[in-house]
């Protein structure tokens, strides 16, 4: 009986270690493809991880699917660049203290010979336009992000209507897949700067059409409202939007990408006022 109690005591601390081995809390953090495509994330989240008791769990959508995940309550912190919809769920009380973090731009990036000839134009909307008419080979995401929001937008611009148009093709996946597909297709696609920079070696598109001030891209951090969706963890999410939009940080994102591409993938924009 007495081996059997020890047993037992063992046991018990056994498991009491275990636990404190892993026991850092979980921290959701719902995020657009692009952080995660252009290699961002696999700097910023160990940064993070390291100096606070959270562990980041990342699931990379379209900026889209990660509002709904916090207009849903399924996660804890939300970080997209797909400004209307972010502020629709700010107004909305599903979200709070939103707050810039960064931005790059979109640009437009297809095959060397460029058979749509855009690269001689002077605006995004041009380019959209000749593309359509020369019923270009045109791969979108096709997937609620905020790149496909764009995207929509410009062909909106153009006056484009894209029912039933055999040249235009979705991918439903995100920006490198994307990428990849467009590649092998020999069409054009609408990219961020930062992943198609982190992944253009293996890629024979170029860009073709980039400097539009219609191509501004911005990135927002936003904390998943706790007082509508009680689950959250609100002080996870408030330590990871103060550490992306701290100094320290916003070095780390101003160099990212320097070394390797003599450009960075992201500007800081957290001394920017967001309204």
């Amino acid at each position: 009986m007495k081996k059997l109690l020890i047993a037992a005591v063992l046991f018990t601390l056994l498991a009491a270690l275990f636990a404190c081995g892993d026991s850092k809390e979980e921290l959701i953090l719902a995020t657009t493809t692009s952080t995660q495509d252009s290699g961002l994330l696999d700097v910023l989240v160990p940064a993070f991880e390291k100096h606070n008791d959270y562990k980041v769990k990342v699931i990379a959508v379209g900026s889209g699917q990660a509002i709904r995940m916090g207009q849903e309550g399924e996660a804890d912190v939300i970080l997209a660049h797909s400004p209307k919809a972010e502020e629709e769920m700010v107004a909305a009380g599903d979200g709070i203290e939103r707050a810039a973090v960064m931005h790059n731009d979109f640009v437009i990036v297809g095959p060397a010979s460029d058979p749509a000839g855009i690269a001689r134009l002077a605006t995004a909307k041009d380019a959209f336009a000749d593309l359509a008419a020369a019923s270009a080979t045109f791969i979108s995401r096709g997937d609620d992000s905020g790149t496909h929001t764009k995207e929509l937008s410009l062909w909106e611009s153009a006056g484009v209507d894209l029912a039933g148009q055999s040249w235009y093709q979705e991918t439903g996946q995100g920006m490198g897949a994307t990428l990849t597909v467009a590649d092998e297709k020999g069409g054009y696609t609408l990219s961020d700067r930062g992943t198609y920079l982190s992944q253009k070696e293996s890629l024979g598109l170029q860009i073709l059409f980039e400097g539009d001030p219609a191509l501004y891209n911005n990135y927002h951090v936003i904390v998943v409202n706790p007082d509508k969706h009680s689950k959250v963890n609100a002080e996870g999410a408030r330590a990871f939007a103060q550490f992306i939009t701290s100094s320290d940080t916003q070095e780390i994102i101003r160099s990212f990408g320097v070394a390797e591409f003599n450009e960075p993938l992201f500007i800081p924009d957290a001394a920017v006022k967001t309204e």
